[in-house]
């Protein structure tokens, strides 16, 4: 049987089509990257904006076209909400409203029901409590990097968000758990980055309170040789433990956080129901910055969120102007079905949301580009990417790679930073390194 999948959406999305996948192959199928060639497809969907949403049926009717004798299976966040609408395409088989690789991997082995049932609660605030790391995850394949699970869910009740809708409530693995998955994971890849949907509540449902912090020091005593990255994270979740591992760390903790601001303005921060304050952000942020010499600092910020003045965009402006970002991911408001902002009054014409989102990134731009310059001359450890031609920085830079030709790609590297701007490039060493340091 050869399998093909698809995945839309973020990391841990990706992270469970990578167990998904696993957890087929160990069933005697076939992975395969050209869908006109697949017995089964299985399509792993975003539910972030209703465009996700859309997207992934206009995907599903084009693998329909392509392979008219496919089985296509749906499963993801979209699924878990939207179960009856795909159930009803004529081009999906069978939909599984959730994220539990094991159940999938059961579907796409068997093959026999339209609509799977894991007994899961479906009411908007928990939809799924399926499980988030029965078995442990080997191997990312084709990546450099490795994603490690360590939560799912989010307690969090964001006005504009329908991501914990659809992943239930925030659920932690247990650490020997995550450890274990790490040593495996580090036989492949030389960083691994902590991800999850809400990674700051980790360790806040176990009987053994630990935190995200706890759980770091914990890898980097039990897993050596091997880079960690922290995945997004709130600012005001940034504990001092987080903060000291990655300041004393020499470099094993990758200096980059990426700390969703989403507003500079405190009016708009209340109608998201967000619970940090601008100040709070910004303290936290500069203290951040600091005490690290190198960071790499990216937020999401949406322009134009309802009741959104030209006042609270000139705030957002200002805060962004005055922190260290190295990048923003900035989009425009764009309503969300069952979320608390989709009913909200006083929408932003679309006209205006776009023209913030615009300027926002034309100020990150100019700020990514000013960082960058700084680091020319500089020397970085890196990941090799796409064979060896691109390289990935702890501070999250993406150059280009020179001397990569023979590299093993199964480890870090070291070299120096070249170029400027958008031309920054690296200059690998020919020495091999024997362990990681702070340079």
């Amino acid at each position: 049987m050869r399998v093909y999948y698809h995945t839309f959406g973020c990391k841990t999305n990706q992270y469970d089509t990578a167990r998904l996948r696993q957890e087929v192959e160990a069933r005697g199928a076939l992975t395969i990257r050209d869908a006109s060639r697949a017995d089964v497809c299985v399509v792993n969907t975003c539910t972030v904006t209703n465009r996700a949403d859309a997207e992934a049926r206009r995907f599903l009717r084009r693998l329909r076209r392509m392979k008219p004798d496919a089985r296509i299976i749906v499963m993801g966040c979209s699924a878990a909400l939207r179960a009856d609408e795909y159930g009803s395409m004529p081009e999906v088989e069978t939909v599984v409203p959730g994220h539990d690789p094991m159940a999938v991997a059961e579907v796409v082995a068997g093959g026999t029901p339209r609509f799977v049932q894991l007994g899961l609660a479906r009411t908007l605030d928990r939809v799924d409590q399926e499980p988030v790391g029965a078995s442990i995850l080997t191997r990312r394949e084709g990546a450099t990097r490795g994603w490690l699970k360590v939560q799912d869910g989010c307690d969090r009740r964001c006005s504009f968000c329908a991501t914990r809708l659809a992943r239930g409530a925030s659920r932690s693995r247990p650490p020997e758990r995550v450890i274990r998955e790490a040593s495996a994971l580090a036989h492949h890849h030389p960083e691994l980055v902590l991800t999850g949907v809400h990674i700051g509540h980790y360790g806040r449902d176990l009987n053994d309170r630990l935190s995200l912090s706890a759980l770091l020091a914990l890898l980097l005593d039990q897993v050596p040789d091997v880079r960690f990255r922290v995945g997004s994270i709130e600012a005001t979740e940034v504990d001092d433990l987080l903060l000291e591992l990655m300041v004393t760390s020499r470099g094993r903790v990758a200096p980059h956080l990426h700390m969703p601001l989403q507003s500079g303005a405190d009016a708009v921060l209340r109608r998201m129901r967000r619970w940090h304050t601008r100040e709070a952000y910004r303290v936290r942020a500069l203290e951040i910055a600091g005490r690290l010499p190198r960071l790499g600092l990216g937020a999401d910020v949406i322009a134009g969120f309802p009741g959104e003045t030209e006042r609270d965009h000139q705030e957002t402006v200002r805060l962004v102007e005055e922190l260290p970002y190295t990048y923003l991911h900035v989009f425009p408001f764009s309503p969300k079905d069952r979320t608390d902002a989709a009913r909200l009054p006083h929408p932003v014409p679309q006209r205006v949301a776009g023209d913030r989102s615009r300027e926002l990134r034309k100020l990150a731009q100019e700020k990514e580009r000013r960082y960058r310059d700084s680091r020319s001359g500089q020397r970085a450890w890196v990941t090799l990417e796409a064979g060896g031609r691109m390289a990935l920085t702890g501070d999250y830079l993406r150059v280009a790679a020179s001397g990569a030709e023979t590299a093993d790609l199964a480890r870090l590297h070291r070299g120096r930073l070249q170029g400027i701007g958008r031309d920054l490039y690296i200059q690998l060493d020919r020495s091999v390194p024997t362990e990681i340091d702070s340079t």
